[in-house]
């Protein structure tokens, strides 16, 4: 358990979210249509638990905002001189060029810290106690999904406020800002399900780096510091090949105003979002079969 948590009100909290599940499955009526409904109280009942934990203690809390501001204020404050280099010709300098990483790595690891999460309810027993009680265990997938998304939207929306007031430029409108934060918005979706699928399979903590670990390589074997074409060697053969970097790249070229890799950065995402659905609920139904 995190430091700063109070079990007895965790643990009350829990309860709750029992007993309001139970009653909604004595309450349902199969010829109702019955199945999403189940699914909609079952997420809505994980994601307000996961969310009221996020925003009420501090130990979950700041480290969710700090990570991507130390990573923002450290590149923005201590590489800018790279805009300086020949044949970086990124336009709107590189705090713009920065901020698009931070929003992908800070939607990425919304992902990964929902996963954390995860691994944590099974140790603590809320996750088997969740699973019997849950008409529809599908929900508990989507409400950690949710509960994801609640969690990046609070960091972006500090980590933009920050941006702005370092005095960020951006080339792009409102369509290109709205495609841009919709890469953020599935990207941490995409994370809640990788990490989910690992969560439901290892039920326990120790999943942490196997959760962490292969989010972190693919992040940072991207383009982050500098356009693709100023990698050299083997950096950039493997920078070439990672699903990441065209996300990347049209994330800058949305907030340039000049996208060019639409299509291919969203089909990443859709694919991405197809496989590790596929992945999550294989891990679910592992979960169950395993008790």
């Amino acid at each position: 358990m995190a430091l700063g948590a109070d079990p007895d009100r965790l643990r009350g909290r829990d309860r709750d979210v029992d007993r309001r599940l139970r009653a909604r499955d004595t309450c349902a009526d199969p010829a109702d249509g019955a199945v999403v409904r189940e699914i909609y109280n079952v997420a809505k009942g994980v994601a307000w638990r996961q969310a009221h934990i996020f925003f009420t203690n501090p130990s979950f809390l700041l480290p969710s905002l700090l990570f991507p501001l130390f990573f923002f204020t450290a590149f923005v404050g201590g590489l800018s001189r790279i805009r300086d280099v020949p044949g970086f010709d990124f336009p709107l300098g590189y705090t713009a060029f920065q901020f698009v990483f931070v929003l992908l790595q800070s939607a990425a690891f919304s992902g990964v810290f929902t996963g954390f999460g995860i691994a944590r309810d099974w140790e603590s027993g809320f996750m088997r106690r969740l699973m019997l009680a849950a008409p529809n265990r599908v929900g508990i997938v989507l409400g950690y999904a949710i509960a994801g998304l609640v969690r990046w939207i609070t960091v972006i929306v500090v980590v933009t406020g920050v941006a702005f007031a370092a005095q960020m430029k951006i080339g792009g409108g409102g369509v290109d800002l709205f495609a841009l934060y919709t890469l953020g918005f599935l990207l941490s979706i995409v994370g809640t399900l990788w990490s989910a699928g690992v969560a439901m399979r290892l039920r326990t903590q120790q999943a942490f780096p196997v959760i962490q670990m292969p989010v972190f390589i693919l992040l940072f074997f991207a383009p982050v510091y500098v356009p693709l074409g100023l990698l050299q060697g083997w950096l950039h053969g493997v920078a070439r090949v990672n699903p990441i970097t065209p996300l990347l790249e049209e994330g800058r070229g949305l907030i340039s105003g000049s996208p060019d890799k639409t299509l291919l950065a969203f089909g990443i995402l859709f694919a991405l979002l197809g496989g590790f659905a596929i992945w999550a609920i294989r891990g679910l139904w592992r979960a169950e079969a395993a008790g």
